[in-house]
């Protein structure tokens, strides 16, 4: 048998073999727009901050820096500030996220592992439909239908909890004739009506990360003896801790810019006040519709830069949120 003949130079070649690869047409083409359109976002974002920051230069220049430190809003005494709204932004999305968390994680969990299979699709539809409804419908239903009752609640609170300071109420709960308007506008009734809209939008996030679990690390979690909440306490949530961040985080965005609902409940109090139950707040979205239609040109400055404080409020809310995402990877802790 003969030997294998050698290549010109006396030597085998081993070098390995270039690969071109080359993408098709259509992922190209998707490529290209995907990429153009997060250009695009990015750049109308970063249009819309540079127009708001720009719009606060006068406000600033007219009333200091004061503007930040002020509470009151009076144009007529040409005293404003954005103390206020940014205390009360900050008091309604602490309410809402602490109504809507558990409501949204209990839901998804729920949906997902305890839900019978032919309800299922028709749980998920409902919780759908509620995201999408108006916030002009959720507001009509906070003031006509929940404030009723809620009022009941908040004296409850005040009467048994009044010597924490967040519920406490200028008035005597134990009176026989309790002051009930100390009680009907209050950010903490604001609160629990977002609290009913941001719900579902976090719900569905949460949902959705759950139901990709692995099905075989739950069977093997159930094949070692482990329950069904402990596969939920040790396989889902593990794995669904990014959804979780990012539903709550959505959710959270959503609650600082709420404005129709929290026009719609709250009594507006341009005073930082503390007492969660009382009434009188105001946010920096209310105020901005509260005060948009009146408002000459240098008070429509001073709104935008109140929308300015908005925004960046909410882009910090956000880059947090896409920090906590990617550190905290859906089934990372999952991982072998």
């Amino acid at each position: 048998m003969s030997a294998p003949a050698l290549p010109v130079g006396g030597a085998m070649h081993d070098a390995p073999r270039s690969i071109k690869t080359r993408l098709h047409p259509t992922d190209r083409i998707f490529y290209a727009v995907a990429r153009a359109t997060g250009i695009l976002v990015l750049c109308l974002t970063g249009a819309i901050g540079l127009f708001l920051a720009l719009q606060m230069i006068p406000t600033i220049h007219h009333y200091g820096f004061k503007f930040f430190t002020t509470q009151d809003w009076n144009p007529e005494r040409n005293v404003v500030g954005v103390a206020a709204a940014i205390v009360g932004t900050i008091e309604v999305a602490i309410i809402t996220m602490v109504v809507a968390f558990p409501l949204a994680l209990g839901t998804a969990l729920f949906i997902t592992e305890y839900a019978p299979l032919r309800l299922r699709s028709t749980l998920v539809a409902m919780v759908d439909l509620m995201a999408a409804v108006p916030s002009v419908i959720y507001g009509a239903w906070g003031l006509l239908l929940l404030r009723p009752h809620a009022i009941e609640l908040s004296r409850w609170l005040a009467e048994y909890f009044g010597w924490l300071p967040i519920f406490k109420v200028d008035t005597d709960p134990h009176a026989p004739a309790w002051a009930q308007s100390r009680f009907t506008s209050s950010a903490f009734i604001a609160g629990i009506a977002v609290a009913m809209m941001v719900t579902p939008l976090a719900c569905a996030v949460m949902r959705g990360v759950f139901a990709q679990t692995p099905p075989g690390e739950r069977e093997a979690a159930l094949a070692l003896g482990g329950t069904r909440f402990g596969v939920i306490r040790s396989v889902v949530l593990p794995f669904g801790r990014g959804g979780i961040i990012g539903g709550t985080m959505l959710g959270l965005g959503r609650a600082l810019g709420e404005t129709i609902t929290v026009l719609l409940i709250i009594s507006p109090l341009f005073k930082i006040n503390l007492h969660i139950l009382q009434t009188g707040a105001i946010t920096t979205s209310s105020l901005i519709a509260d005060r948009f239609g009146e408002a000459t040109s240098l008070q429509l400055k001073a709104l935008l830069a109140v929308g300015f404080v908005l925004f960046v409020m909410t882009l910090c809310v956000n880059t947090i949120a896409g920090i906590l995402v990617t550190r905290s990877r859906s089934g990372s802790a999952t991982d072998a």
